[in-house]
């Protein structure tokens, strides 16, 4: 999956975005690699666990578990995979200064169902999509093999991911309804990127 055209092929496949990455954020990740893999790796975590706190809120919810439960397992197999890498680069997980990017998507879901659960789903694949499209540009231009190598094996789950959420969208609420709330979830996603945060970070 590292045939340059493969992977712009992929990343048009990504509708749910609203705006392109700038090449700001690409230069400022480029410049710290090592600081951007160890986010990922928090990045999968987290993914893990948004996927399991979905399928623990909803568990009656006919069909979730069912894709859910998987979801959470290949996150964690990809955070032990980027975590293996890591340490082979003689360092460890660590805490890091988490951007405004996720906080801020988080206060955008509504509390109330049926809308709630709408939310939580665009939000879990916006953030899918957005993953994808950076993991793209990294195996297209980073200078190491290594990541390259990474990134491009990856970037095929997180855009099977944001599918499964759309795909859960689209079981349970109307097509237009969900276009009109992905595409005002999809704006105020945009607009958090477009200033952009000055540490190196996924989704920064």
């Amino acid at each position: 999956m590292n045939n340059l055209n493969t992977l712009k092929k992929s990343n048009k496949a990504i509708k749910w975005l609203s705006k392109a990455t700038s090449n700001d954020w690409l230069q400022l990740a480029l410049a710290h690699p090592l600081e951007v893999l160890v986010d990922h790796a928090h990045c999968e975590r987290k993914a893990a666990g948004a996927a399991l706190q979905l399928m623990f809120r909803y568990l009656c919810e006919p069909g979730l578990s069912e894709v859910l439960s998987p979801l959470a397992r290949e996150e964690l197999e990809h955070f032990e995979k980027v975590l293996r890498l890591i340490k082979s680069r003689g360092l460890y997980l660590k805490p890091l200064p988490a951007p405004p990017y996720g906080t801020i998507l988080s206060k955008q879901i509504r509390r109330d169902e049926p809308g709630r659960m709408l939310d939580s789903f665009l939000v879990a694949g916006l953030i899918e999509a957005r993953s994808h499209e950076r993991m793209v540009l990294l195996a297209e231009h980073s200078p190491d093999n290594e990541l390259r190598k990474l990134y491009s094996e990856l970037l095929i789950s997180e855009a099977r991911h944001f599918s499964l959420y759309w795909k859960l969208c689209l079981e349970r609420y109307a097509r237009p309804l969900i276009i009109n709330r992905l595409e005002h979830l999809a704006s105020v996603e945009a607009a958090i990127l477009s200033d952009m945060h000055p540490e190196p970070r996924m989704h920064s």
